[in-house]
């Protein structure tokens, strides 16, 4: 289910209310493969409800280059959300998710391995109002520039 940024503080206040464990996670997840599978499904059990921050289109060019996201922000959001451990998405297009954050209150933020708690900013927020960070180890040699690389090799 798609959730406009407008309506999630809402959304997110409701789940709260009537008791519900909210996990929030984000990323780009332009080509959606094992390693997104199973660190979701690791995510999801950190909680009841799992809302994913879905980078838009221009955040991801700014993140990854001019030639990336190779699916575009709508089709990304129906991939990822069509998947069981994935309760929402929300797009954003902010340089990180401290607002969309600062809207949803996750009880648990959950992020990959590659982070700390030093080079996340997004942490201090959580923190802030007594929610809790994880993190998952990143699935070794599965990555959306893998496949990318693996793709160039053969044509």
């Amino acid at each position: 289910m798609l959730i406009n940024t407008l309506d999630i503080a809402l959304f997110c206040d409701i789940l709260h209310r009537a008791g519900r464990k909210i996990v929030f996670t984000n990323g780009c997840f332009d080509i959606v493969h094992a390693g997104h599978v199973r660190y979701l499904e690791q995510a999801r059990t950190c909680g009841e409800y799992l809302i994913l921050g879905l980078n838009t289109d221009a955040s991801v060019q700014r993140i990854k280059g001019p030639q990336r996201p190779l699916n575009n922000e709508l089709d990304r959001a129906e991939v990822i959300g069509a998947l069981k451990a994935v309760d929402a998405v929300v797009l954003f297009g902010e340089a990180t998710a401290e607002a969309l954050i600062a809207k949803v209150k996750p009880d648990v933020y959950v992020k990959g391995g590659d982070y700390t708690l030093d080079t996340l900013p997004e942490a201090k927020i959580v923190q802030a109002y007594g929610g809790r960070v994880e993190f998952i180890d990143m699935v070794k040699g599965r990555s959306t520039t893998n496949i990318i690389e693996k793709i160039k090799k053969t044509i």
